[in-house]
């Protein structure tokens, strides 16, 4: 009998020291969908499947340990989720733990596994989107004022987005979410710093007469390149500013920067080296490598027009020639590298670096809101002097046909 308890026991403790251990739980709600992501010590099998009567979506763990940070996935939840309105957590049954995301409405979502990466394990990814995406011109309509009333029927999907001497202009805070880009010595993370500065820039264009500014993310989530550039073309965007800062592998690299995309390779080493980093956002940010982006591959194919870049390099040109009044340049030029997110093929794009994060007397002003503020005012100027010197192209003489 002895042996057998003994036999038991130690059957007990094999399972247990089997089970996978979650490390982190995480939830990123945003305007256009929530993620919920899961990281555990080893990859972990499970099953995603929805429920209605009321709407819920359930996530089975198999042999998961159900622990303290799983527990805590009820509490991040929070009241301004548009599609999770609560969470629960409990073992189901023997080897199966299980998630119930209660809904607010009936969504569609997408599942998959994420290899680690940087500071990361493995990650089970769910993104819970609306059953009826948001319609970004729609939205666009409201912000300007020019949305129908609310008993009328939404207007069609030709409807100009604004008026047509209306410019708009795509702010791309980068990073977000799960990928915090740069990290500096003090612990700044590089998506607060994109995003306070996207919002300062924003608020500068809105107060421009024939101007409106549209943020790409306006909170703390992820939004993969591809994306980035899909949101700005859907608000038939005029330009796109992505906002970053810097890291080098040496502290002592200073200074800002003006990218634009290159045709024919990146303008030094420095670049190169650069714009693979700021590509690997979608692998640290987490993206379905399973699911094929058409978009991407038409803006890829489409990449043989110059005249999209000549718009960007004279973008580029007139905002670094503002900001490096407010702060030393890396270099006295415009560069170019391949950066993913300058990829679209109508509308002049460029990626402003503000400052290296990983030099500490930088990250210090990066830090600071009187730093942050001159930024989106050169930007803005450079913007402003943009439009002076050439006078906007005909909405559309870049786009597809």
């Amino acid at each position: 009998m002895r042996a057998i308890v003994l036999l038991l026991a130690l059957w007990f403790s094999a399972q247990a020291s089997a089970a996978t251990s979650v490390a982190a739980v995480r939830v990123w709600p945003a305007p256009e969908y929530t993620r919920v992501t899961i990281e555990t010590d080893r990859q972990v099998n499970y099953k995603v499947f929805s429920l209605d009567k009321p709407d819920r979506l359930v996530i089975d763990l198999y042999h998961t340990r159900l622990g303290a940070e799983l527990e805590e996935l009820p509490s991040k939840v929070t009241a301004d989720d548009s599609f999770v309105s609560g969470a629960r957590v409990g073992q189901f049954k023997p080897g199966v733990t299980r998630v119930v995301l209660e809904l607010r409405q009936t969504v569609n979502a997408e599942h998959f596994i994420i290899k680690p990466i940087g500071a990361y394990g493995h990650r089970l990814v769910v993104d819970i989107f609306p059953a009826v995406p948001v319609d970004p011109i729609l939205a666009l309509l409201e912000a300007s004022g020019a949305a129908a009333p609310a008993e009328s029927t939404p207007p069609p999907q030709s409807v100009e987005p604004v008026p047509k001497e209306i410019l708009v202009v795509a702010i791309d805070a980068g990073h977000g979410g799960e990928d915090p880009g740069a990290i500096g010595r003090r612990g700044t993370k590089e998506k607060d710093v994109t995003l306070a500065i996207a919002r300062d820039l924003k608020a500068l264009i809105d107060k421009q007469p024939n101007m409106r500014g549209v943020l790409i993310r306006d909170d703390d989530y992820f939004v993969k390149l591809s994306k980035r550039v899909e949101k700005a073309r859907k608000v038939r965007a005029d330009l796109f500013v992505s906002i970053h800062a810097d890291a080098f592998i040496k502290p002592q690299a200073r200074g800002s920067s003006v990218f634009a995309l290159s045709e024919r390779g990146a303008t030094s080493a420095a670049a190169r080296w650069l714009a693979v980093k700021e590509n690997e956002a979608d692998l640290i940010g987490g993206v379905n490598i399973d699911v094929e982006d058409i978009t991407l591959k038409q803006v890829l194919l489409d990449l043989s027009q110059t005249a999209t870049i000549n718009e960007s390099l004279k973008l580029a040109r007139s905002v670094l020639a503002e900001i490096g009044q407010i702060n030393k340049l890396h270099k006295p030029h415009v560069e170019q590298a391949g950066f993913a997110v300058l990829k679209a093929p109508d509308i002049p794009s460029i990626l402003v670096e503000t400052a290296f994060l990983t030099n500490p007397a930088e990250e210090r002003k990066l830090r600071g809101r009187r730093y942050q503020r001159k930024v989106a005012n050169a930007v803005m100027e450079g913007i402003k002097r943009y439009f002076a010197d050439n006078p906007l192209l005909v909405r559309g003489e870049l786009a597809l046909n």
